[in-house]
């Protein structure tokens, strides 16, 4: 080894180790769906009302548990999804298809009368479908998707 006095003179320096950087964590599908399921649960505690046995419960307290749930999770699935029909048209009304090709199984749901070939030239369109334009879901950071909600300890 040179001295390093005798290695700059040289134009050589001492070489500085490299930090290693840390992975970033792999995010799966499953991260998005896990963390939509947390943010029903803790803006209108979905979780908890699905996982209840409601067959005690009257129909009138049932429904009244349902109406507030239900505005606070259209609230939160609003915030966080940008929602559109998949066909914007009115249900119960004739809608036109190319019936040269199936439709794409995807967007479109043939019912009823369907023939083999899945070609047909429309039908009255039952339910418009759903499609997620935009997902706008915040930073994960250091929290476990598969938390959907804690535990929680009252201490007195």
């Amino acid at each position: 080894m040179l001295p390093e006095d005798i290695a700059s003179e040289f134009g050589f320096t001492k070489a500085k180790p490299v930090a290693a950087v840390p992975p970033q964590p792999a995010v799966k599908v499953s991260d998005g769906a896990l963390q939509m399921l947390h943010i029903l649960q803790r803006d209108s505690r979905l979780i908890d009302f699905l996982m209840e046995d409601i067959a005690a419960y009257a129909d009138d307290q049932v429904g009244a548990a349902v109406r507030t749930m239900h505005a606070d999770c259209k609230a939160s699935l609003s915030r966080h999804v940008t929602l559109v029909p998949v066909m914007d048209a009115v249900e119960g009304t004739f809608q036109k298809l190319d019936a040269t090709k199936a439709p794409d199984p995807n967007r479109i749901k043939l019912i009823g009368n369907v023939p083999a070939s899945g070609k047909v030239p429309g039908g009255t369109l039952r339910h418009r479908g759903w499609l997620a334009s935009q997902v706008d879901l915040p930073s994960l950071g250091k929290q476990d998707p598969s938390v959907l909600a804690p535990a929680e300890i009252e201490v007195e």
